[in-house]
């Protein structure tokens, strides 16, 4: 999936839920772990304004960024990705 990258933290249970997903629907998202990786973390709250975790960084092809929140959503959106 390209200009997707998906920033967590290895023990948040609703990144969990959005891994699973993205494994089940077999898609690959560069990950960003924001615990261990100051830079990630950094990052993410540069772009997205805060540190806030499952969140979908989705870029496209105009360049436009968008940081999407809430596992909720981010499934919601995924499923959307994966139908096309």
């Amino acid at each position: 999936m390209a200009g997707h990258q998906l920033y967590y933290f290895s023990t948040c249970p609703y990144c969990l839920v959005v891994r699973l997903y993205l494994w089940w629907l077999g898609l690959e998202v560069p990950l960003r772990e924001i615990m261990f990786h100051p830079q990630n973390n950094a990052d993410l709250i540069a772009g997205g304004g805060k540190s806030q975790v499952p969140c979908l960084r989705i870029e496209a092809e105009n360049g436009d960024v968008r940081w999407m929140y809430e596992s909720m959503d981010i499934i919601r959106y995924l499923k959307t990705v994966s139908a096309r």
